[in-house]
Order: C-alpha cells, then sequence, then structure tokens
C-alpha cells in the first residue's frame, strides 16, 4: 500500500513539473507583432469649429407701465399670442393725497367760478334782450361763460384722471390699460394681480408688466475663441443642433462677430450672432441651448487616410507602405498632407487608391 502511494505522489509531482514548465515556456516565448491594413479612401473632409451658446428672440420687447398704480387685472398669461394693441392687464391708479387735494381744490373753484359765470351771462342776456348793451358786450360775456364751463370740465377731468387714471371721454387711450406694442408670443409675466407698478420716466427704468417677442425671427447667440474667430466672417452657413431637440439640425447664417472679445476662464472669447432658418412645423422655445457648428475649411473628394497611420518627424509625414503581402512586409514612404478633420487627413503627394498601407498594431503569439 504504501508503495502505491509513493508511486502516486510521485506521479503528481511529476504533472506539476511538466504543468509548470509549459507554462513558463509559452510565457516566454517572443509575441509576433501583427498589424491591420488599410487603404486609402476618396471622401470629403471639413474642419469645422464649435460654439456654444443659445437661440433667442432677435428683439424682445418690456411693456412697461405710463403710469403707477396696482395690477387689478391681467388679460393674457405667458405662452399666449398676442396683436399690437391688445390689452396685456389693467392697473388701478392709487392717487397721491396732495396732487388729489390740488385736484378737488380746483374743481371747487372752477365750479364758483361757472357758477358765477351762468348769472353773469343771465344778467347780461336779459340786458342785451332790452337792448340796453351792444351785442359786443353781450358775446364777451357769453364767451367767458363757455371758458368757465371748459375749465369746470378740464378740472374735472384732471380730478377723475388723479384719481383712477382714466376719463370718460378718452377711455380708449387710457394709460391704466397696458397693451402690446407689438405683434408676438408673451415669453413672460413677471407680474400678478395686486403688485405695484412704477411708471417708467427718465429716472426709472419702470416695472415691466410683460415680455412679448417675435418668435418667427429666432437668432443663436453664442461665444467662440480667439484661436478660431479670425477663420470665420459673416454669411458663412452655420449648422445648429439643439439640446432639447437633438434629433433636429437647423440651418442658420453667421450675421455678426463682436470686434471686441471678453475674458472668461483664463480665455479670450468673442460673441457671434447667427440667424436661424425654422420651418414653420418646429415649435422653438426661447432660451433652448445650442451648439454652432461652423465650418472653416472644405476639401471635396481628396484622397485621405486614417490619420493614427501617420508618423511625424518634423515638418514631414510618413507612412509605412506594404510591398509584400506573404509575410508583410513595409516600407516607410514621405507623403504631403493636407486638410484633417481630426480622424481622417487628406494626402496631396506621396500615395495612390490602390495602395495598402500598415495600420494598428495587435499582438498574437508565434504557432
Amino acid at each position: 500500500m504504501k508503495k502505491y502511494l509513493r508511486i502516486a505522489l510521485l506521479v503528481v509531482v511529476g504533472l506539476v513539473f511538466v504543468g509548470t514548465f509549459v507554462f513558463l515556456y509559452q510565457k516566454s516565448r517572443p509575441e509576433k507583432k501583427v498589424y491591420e491594413t488599410v487603404t486609402p479612401q476618396v471622401a470629403d473632409l471639413e474642419k469645422t469649429t464649435v460654439a456654444t451658446g443659445k437661440v433667442e428672440p432677435r428683439d424682445e420687447v418690456l411693456i412697461k407701465p405710463q403710469i403707477s398704480g396696482i395690477i387689478s387685472e391681467l388679460c393674457k398669461k405667458a405662452g399666449e399670442h398676442v396683436r399690437a394693441g391688445e390689452v396685456i392687464a389693467k392697473v388701478k391708479v392709487i392717487p397721491e393725497l396732495g396732487q388729489l387735494n390740488s385736484a378737488e381744490s380746483r374743481v371747487r373753484l372752477a365750479k364758483i367760478n361757472a357758477s358765477q359765470a351762468e348769472t353773469d351771462f343771465k344778467r347780461m342776456k336779459q340786458l342785451y334782450d332790452d337792448k340796453l348793451i351792444s351785442r359786443e358786450e353781450f358775446e364777451k360775456n357769453e364767451v367767458a361763460l363757455k371758458q368757465a364751463r371748459e375749465e369746470l370740465q378740464a378740472s374735472e377731468d384732471a380730478l377723475q384722471i388723479v384719481r383712477e387714471g382714466i376719463t370718460q371721454s378718452s377711455a380708449s387711450f387710457s394709460s391704466t390699460l397696458i397693451r402690446s406694442t407689438i405683434d408676438g408670443l408673451i415669453l413672460d409675466i413677471p407680474v400678478k394681480v395686486g403688485n405695484s407698478v412704477i411708471m417708467s420716466n427718465s429716472f426709472n427704468d419702470g416695472t415691466t408688466i410683460a415680455t412679448v417677442a417675435d418668435m418667427n425671427d429666432l437668432i443663436f447667440r453664442g461665444n467662440i475663441d480667439e484661436t478660431e474667430v479670425g477663420r470665420i466672417h459673416e454669411g458663412m452657413p452655420v449648422k445648429l443642433t439643439l439640446g432639447a431637440l437633438q434629433d433636429l439640425s437647423f440651418d442658420a447664417v453667421l450675421e455678426y462677430i463682436s470686434p471686441k472679445g471678453v475674458e472668461e476662464n483664463g480665455a479670450n472669447q468673442f460673441e457671434i450672432k447667427a440667424a436661424i432658418q425654422v420651418p414653420d412645423s418646429v415649435f422653438i422655445r426661447s432660451g433652448y441651448s445650442a451648439n454652432a457648428e461652423i465650418v472653416l475649411q472644405r476639401a471635396r473628394q481628396v484622397l485621405t487616410v486614417p490619420e493614427s497611420v501617420l508618423e511625424f518627424s518634423g515638418d514631414s509625414a510618413f507612412v509605412w507602405l506594404m510591398t509584400d503581402s506573404v509575410p508583410p512586409q513595409y516600407r516607410r514612404q514621405q507623403v504631403t498632407v493636407g486638410l484633417s478633420d481630426g480622424l481622417r487627413i487628406q494626402i496631396k503627394e506621396g500615395l495612390r487608391p490602390t495602395d495598402r498601407l500598415r495600420g494598428a498594431e495587435k499582438t498574437t503569439k508565434n504557432v
């Protein structure tokens, strides 16, 4: 029994030794380098730059009141279309006590003068009927009566304006009715019923009642780095992609490049604007983030290879040209390169479309 155990133990030790030897032998075998084969292709190349920004209306109009008071009614809400002249909100005037007292005093004085003018006119008319005064004197008294009545009406209108901001005779032109000044979409109404508002004047911008814009006239507003701004110009085509509408792209035309840069995060950025062409079937909201792709250079139907197959030495570029396929043999070939899109590069001289090149390396074991 002990003899069989000893033999079995020797067999196990032998197997472990042989397995270890085979493993170490396999690890020590040299690797054979195998390369992919790449052929030049005729294709279009474009060198582009991307500017980030957002889409917004060309013009946003801030609707402000021409009178101070409190919002009594909102006739529209954000997202609704509005025509020029349509009422967006109504303002209730809160009279200032000093102005109110002055207007009331003016009305009382006008009533006294009007009453006296009525009495004088009746007296003068009686005298005129009795032919005791001339027609000239009578007409002067008649004019004085009309002036007194006009002053009374004006004072009452002034009092009504102080109290309510409106008169019955000019209700359609009242400044208490806040109207849109353009046709467009209401982007925002930042006030609520009961909010106090201040009229716009030379000392105060006034309270914004609503923001209205024509959403059929949109622009892209973004920034481009100073390293690229020298390569672009007004009139260049732009391709826009929106973060909210990733499946769609829109054509645009570059129409503005800022003459002055602004430093952001240590780099100079220049503002650009591009007019967007939006189909009628697509609705774009103001403020959508967007990327603008601008084609800086373009080459059509040129011979190209992947940039990864190139080797650079100084100002020269080289590829490894296959001279024999079995076994693969290569010769270092100098080429003249042109436009690159970051993935593929144009070959101007040094290659033919039928050539085969050494590509990326793959590693295998010798058999």
